[in-house]
């Protein structure tokens, strides 16, 4: 058990070093992020009609699980 007189002590103690630490936290310098906008991340369907006819056959070819016309993934549970 920690005597009334003691338990003050430490309170004080803890309130000077929280002051001492946060004074020398003041003094850090933070480089700033910079913050990618939301934009940036979309892109524009182009309106060219022309695709590649060997698209999908290599897709399907490099795909170890398929059905058909359809690709089959594992949904990842975490």
């Amino acid at each position: 058990m920690v005597s009334d007189k003691k338990r003050e002590e430490i309170k004080k103690e803890a309130k000077f070093l929280l002051y001492k630490f946060s004074k020398q936290l003041e003094k850090v310098k933070l480089k700033t992020k910079k913050i990618k906008s939301e934009d940036e991340g979309t892109r524009e369907e182009s309106s060219d009609t022309h695709q590649n006819p060997d698209f999908k056959l290599r897709m399907f070819q490099n795909a170890p699980n398929k059905s058909q016309d359809f690709i089959l993934a594992e949904k990842k549970k975490w």
